[in-house]
């Protein structure tokens, strides 16, 4: 029974806070608007019907506040030009296996956007 109890208190904790970074590469020729979505919640970054916009051939390191544990896509497409996408895309309804990693504090995750 007192596991049981503590097993509950643990999963009912709240997740902490974690600070992390996304890297993009934007290896494209075009700009590229992207977004960030969470998997377990509501929450949308920049959020605020804001994107982060990266210029053609550039690198941008957004920092980002979420939980750890937080299961987090990324979605891009051409800035001007929505029906080029990649990873969930501008509206987060894409299928992807590999543009979603975990919220893991002070840690860096790297987002190739390739032509």
């Amino acid at each position: 029974m007192i596991r049981a109890l503590l097993a509950a208190l643990l999963l009912s904790t709240p997740a902490s806070a974690a600070d992390m970074s996304v890297f993009v590469r934007n290896q494209r020729s075009d700009g590229v608007a992207l977004e960030l979505f969470s998997r377990d919640s509501d929450k949308v970054w920049p959020g605020g019907d804001k994107v982060f916009l990266i210029r053609p051939g550039a690198k941008k390191s957004v920092p980002i506040s979420c939980d750890n544990g937080e299961h987090i896509c990324w979605g891009a497409w051409v800035n001007g030009d929505d029906s080029v996408t990649a990873g969930v895309g501008p509206d987060n309804d894409r299928p992807c296996d590999t543009c979603c990693f975990i919220c893991v504090e002070h840690s860096t995750e790297t987002v190739d956007l390739a032509e």
